[in-house]
């Protein structure tokens, strides 16, 4: 999930970022945002490595449905193809 898409998740237009960035700023001064930003990075790796995990276990869990459909699918075409 790319900046923009996570500023589009949360509904926010341009002023209230600016509104938010501002207190931050306030809140914790020049020094301490880097912090804050590889922190809210990391957090964010992570629940992108987290969602990719579960993806791949559903897609790996149902890859031998997947095939087995597949083949009946097959055994219904040669079947058509006799008659």
């Amino acid at each position: 999930m790319g900046t923009d898409q996570f500023i589009l998740f949360l509904n926010l237009g341009g002023g209230e970022i600016v509104i938010i960035l501002f207190v931050i700023l306030l809140l914790f001064g020049g020094k301490g945002i880097p912090g804050i930003a590889k922190t809210l990075g990391k957090g964010i790796r992570e629940f992108k490595d987290a969602t990719n995990g579960i993806q791949k276990d559903i897609q790996n869990s149902t890859g031998g449905i997947t095939e087995q459909i597949n083949e009946q699918i097959q055994e219904v075409k040669k079947e058509i193809e006799k008659e």
